[in-house]
């Protein structure tokens, strides 16, 4: 069956589902999908217009958790999460803590001002990306330190979609031009940094950091 990714590649929710595709080796189609231009059809494909949607063969679903449980389900030979049903619990809080406490900050809050807004030819929100930065952040910082072993993974030993979808966020901060405090919190700064340096992320990461800086260098705010 053929699988056809659609979103824009600068969301992080879709980078989450493109790394999860990549880790499993399943080739597919990327059609970009402007979350600001949804083209009308796209409801047929995702009713509420959310973004991700993936089509494999006939079968359509749509928001990046949905789709990578059907992934892994459907494509078990790289299994990116447990049997255990505690481990497996544990995936998917964690991964729930990345799509909606990380998010919300990191890429809605950061990203979304830096970068976005920019692109839309409004101002950035310097208030709230600095209230995103000094208090929202910290928190959610210091929950995940504290939840990190020196090395390795979120849960268990080894690789899972919730690494995804913690670092997939991290990957938007830092097109917003932040980086964690690896001084304040050191396990989580070389965390995110092994995960972004896995090749299912690094490839999609270093094209997106030329593409924005390329465009925001030609609207003079690089």
């Amino acid at each position: 069956m053929s699988i056809t990714l659609y979103g824009a590649s600068l969301s992080p929710y879709v980078r989450k589902v493109r790394v999860v595709l990549a880790e499993k080796g399943l080739s597919y189609e990327h059609i970009q999908i402007d979350p600001a231009r949804r083209p009308d059809d796209y409801y047929d494909i995702s009713p509420f217009g959310r973004i991700p949607a993936l089509r494999d063969g006939d079968k359509v679903l749509a928001d990046s958790g949905v789709i990578c449980t059907y992934l892994d389900a459907q494509y078990p030979d790289v299994s990116l999460t447990y049997t255990d049903p505690y481990l497996k619990a544990r995936v998917e809080w964690f991964e729930k803590f990345g799509d909606y406490e990380l998010g919300p900050v990191t890429t809605f809050g950061v990203f979304r001002n830096r970068v976005v807004m920019h692109l839309l030819g409004q101002p950035c929100n310097d208030e709230y990306v600095a209230r995103c930065l000094e208090e929202k952040l910290p928190p959610l910082m210091d929950y995940l330190e504290a939840n990190l072993a020196e090395d390795g993974f979120i849960v268990g030993d080894r690789f899972t979609v919730a690494d995804i979808a913690i670092a997939t966020q991290f990957a938007n901060f830092s097109l917003g031009k932040e980086q964690i405090d690896a001084q304040r919190w050191p396990k989580s700064a070389a965390y995110v940094q092994r995960i972004l340096s896995r090749p299912s992320f690094a490839t999609f990461v270093e094209q997106e950091h030329g593409f924005v800086h390329k465009l925001l260098t030609k609207l003079g705010v690089a």
